[in-house]
């Protein structure tokens, strides 16, 4: 009787034993995959934004070998025209402040399943032109018509939002582009209000206007709000000498 009562005394002992066993085991693998999880969200975010980047550069190019094969830079695309610029042909552009990157006009990669370009995010990335000159840029022959010396685009990218005609009081990063291209970022569905992001036309901000922001990214506390967008545009001399070396100006 005694031998059976320590046997079962044992057991229960090693039965305890075992359950806080696991539970310490319990905690150290939720300690390990917490430190694992947020390293791997870094790398997502770091490899989408890689890949962004990348689009955008090729999108620049593309932009200046379309320009120098058709004398003109394509209109954006709008949310009707599947991937192709608005209207087909060039002139005055439907949307020319706050369209898309035409994919199938360009011939390019990555696009959604309509024809736009998109992000690492799977967001469709925004391009805007110049209208100056009556739409000189945008027209066949357009830049040759006027000639390029007198050719003066008006997009303007700033440090912050300075309003809604120029920069302001914030500094000027270009105010001559006659391209500027850019991803919503991460919080492309979800962002876009903050002072910053609002200026950028996006699916929560309805701003069309010649006027537009880059800077590093800042989190929702910073004083103009969470900003994300990754902005490159055209130089004007670049594309200038692009289409003189392709005989597209004289």
């Amino acid at each position: 009787m005694i031998n059976s009562l320590n046997i079962h005394l044992m057991k229960i002992r090693y039965r305890g034993f075992t359950l806080v066993e696991m539970a310490v085991v319990l905690v150290i693998v939720g300690l390990l995959l917490g430190g694992v999880f947020v390293p791997l969200t870094a790398q997502l975010d770091q490899r989408n934004a890689t890949q962004t980047q990348k689009t955008l550069t090729e999108i620049k190019e593309s932009l200046l070998g379309y320009t120098a094969i058709n004398g003109r830079l394509p209109c954006p695309a709008d949310n009707t025209s599947a991937g192709l610029e608005n209207p087909l042909g060039g002139g005055a552009c439907v949307t020319p402040y706050a369209g898309f990157v035409p994919g199938v006009t360009l011939g390019i990669t990555p696009t959604d399943t309509q024809g736009f370009a998109i992000d690492g995010w799977g967001n469709r990335i925004h391009y805007a032109v110049t209208t100056s000159n009556s739409n000189a840029y945008t027209t066949v022959n357009g830049l040759k018509a006027i000639g390029f010396t007198i050719a003066s685009p008006n997009l303007y990218v700033c440090s912050a939002n300075g309003g809604s005609s120029n920069c302001g009081s914030a500094n000027s990063l270009t105010t001559s582009a006659p391209a500027v291209i850019y991803s919503i970022g991460k919080n492309g569905l979800t962002g876009g209000t903050g002072i910053d992001e609002s200026q950028n036309p996006n699916p929560n901000s309805a701003d069309n206007n010649a006027v537009f922001v880059s800077h590093d990214i800042t989190a929702s506390g910073a004083p103009n709000g969470e900003f994300d967008d990754m902005v490159v545009w055209l130089s004007n001399s670049v594309l200038i000498n692009r289409m003189l070396s392709a005989g597209q100006l004289p």
